[in-house]
């Protein structure tokens, strides 16, 4: 690409900077400034070493804590970045900044009760703070308050429907246009968009004003993909796509019939691919006093699972043995629809769970992970993946030579998966049965490749990751329409 003027002008900052700082070598003002320069030209290692130095000298800097958790999430160290932010809320609690970053970390991490606390101080100390409120709205509906995080969401991102992500490329960016839901349930996409290659525009389908332009884009990269929550996102959408000629990855068509009750149906049919039966009924109907005769109707019987449309990573997930446990269990869940589901049995020989994730890009499948649990509900990161070698044996072996460990009927169900949800994106969770059948759990877009801690023990993962992350960003280059 030609060199980029934007980046030209910082770098010519960054040199005065420098000059600055060898005749003031004691400033902590030229200091901060300096790592912002060098985080936004993309020079991570230099940031970070940048705000150690700084930090050591002004351990208390407000804006270095901040700025120094923002640049470790955005690199993977996540354990780091809780820490400093912690660190910014407890030296500066008369801060809200400090108080939000926190707090969404936490709420990624599942620690709601100390989420909600730090969301609520930083509200008490700027009622109108705009990221307060989103973050509080995420949280709340993630609680299954929908009400109060519509209320929230309404402050945060009314006004506010558009916002353009730090370029840090040396060459001219192409633009992109992302389209998410405040809703939630959006791909989590953002984190293998290379902001050296690509300057986002990310637009809230909902909130975003029809009498505005559209910002600059030779790409759409439609997020929204959960489409159990986001149907209203999804109409918003289109209307946004009337509106443009530029390609689009993830078609709004193609989203939509991916809700779990309409996976289990359509994909119910293909060889070697086993579905369990799912059910979405209302609330009233399984609460009723005959409510375990109309789950039997449906073709389910006890045990059989019960969750809340739209949640993801367990949350109002559970397991329901008995009919006598059905009643407690509907209203422990929020919503006014559920979803009832007959449990596929994902053990091994071993008695153990497992679940496979492989993602789908442009076409191709590429494995991610494996997560092997000694509990029904298995997600990475509560798996007994860390301290088990033996497991972490098994899932490089299926990162490594992915057809070997699932064989050809696995591997033809799982390329008979991806033609049926037709999506340029997307992912599957699964098991594999006892003749190598495929007991699938989830197909949809909503699937997120999160990068390892930097951890030696996780360094097997990393080669599968990033090729996950070329493969979005050849199909993202490979689909733009030229500037």
């Amino acid at each position: 690409m030609a060199d980029w003027p934007e980046r030209r002008r910082r770098q010519a900052a960054l040199d005065a900077l420098d000059a600055r700082l060898a005749r003031s070598p004691d400033s902590i003002d030229i200091r901060f400034e300096r790592a912002c320069l060098l985080t936004e030209l993309g020079r991570s290692d230099d940031a970070r070493a940048a705000y150690l130095e700084l930090l050591a000298r002004a351990p208390d800097h407000a804006g270095a804590l901040n700025n120094f958790g923002t640049l470790l999430h955005a690199t993977g160290y996540r354990t780091a970045a809780r820490t400093a932010y912690a660190e910014a809320a407890a030296r500066h609690p008369e801060q809200p900044m400090g108080h939000v970053n926190l707090a969404n970390l936490l709420l990624e991490a599942g620690a709601l009760d100390a989420a909600r606390a730090h969301y609520e101080t930083a509200l008490r100390l700027a009622p109108d703070h705009a990221e307060a409120h989103q973050g509080f709205g995420n949280l709340l509906a993630e609680l299954g308050d929908a009400e109060g995080a519509a209320r929230h969401r309404e402050r945060g991102f009314r006004g506010r429907a558009v916002t353009t992500l730090p370029y840090r490329g040396s060459g001219a960016p192409l633009p992109l246009l992302l389209l998410v839901s405040a809703e939630g349930g959006n791909v989590p996409i953002r984190p293998l968009l290379d902001d050296r290659v690509f300057l986002t525009s990310v637009v809230m389908a909902e909130y975003f004003d029809p009498s505005l332009p559209l910002p600059p884009h030779a790409l759409i990269f439609n997020a929204i993909g959960d489409a159990d929550l986001c149907q209203p996102a999804l109409d918003a959408v289109t209307q946004i796509l009337a509106r443009s000629s530029a390609p689009v990855v993830n078609h709004p068509s193609a989203i939509a019939p991916t809700g779990r009750a309409d996976n289990a149906r359509r994909l119910a049919g293909l060889p070697d691919v086993v579905v369990p039966r799912i059910v979405s009924l209302p609330r009233s109907a399984l609460a009723a006093r005959d409510a375990p005769a109309v789950l039997a109707r449906e073709g389910l019987a006890f045990p059989l699972l019960l969750r809340s449309p739209g949640f993801h990573t367990g949350r109002h997930f559970v397991r329901v043995e008995r009919a006598e446990d059905l009643a407690a269990a509907v209203q422990a869940l929020p919503g006014g629809v559920l979803t009832a589901i007959q449990p596929l049995d994902a053990r091994g020989p071993d008695r153990k769970w497992r679940k496979y994730r492989v993602m789908f890009v442009d076409g191709r499948l590429y494995p991610l992970h494996l997560a092997v649990s000694d509990h029904w509900k298995v997600h990475y990161f509560t798996a007994d993946m860390a301290d088990k070698p033996s497991h972490r044996a098994e899932e490089a072996a299926f990162l490594a030579d992915m057809p070997c460990v699932l064989g050809r009927r696995g591997m033809a169900a799982l390329e008979a998966v991806r033609d049926a949800l037709a999506l340029d994106y997307a992912g599957v969770d699964f098991a594999v049965g006892d003749e190598g059948q495929i007991l699938l759990f989830e197909a949809n877009a909503t699937m997120v490749v999160n990068p390892p801690e930097a951890d030696q023990r996780w360094a097997y993962r990393r080669p599968a990751v990033a090729r996950i992350h070329d493969a979005v960003r050849a199909m993202l280059l490979g689909r733009a329409r030229p500037a």
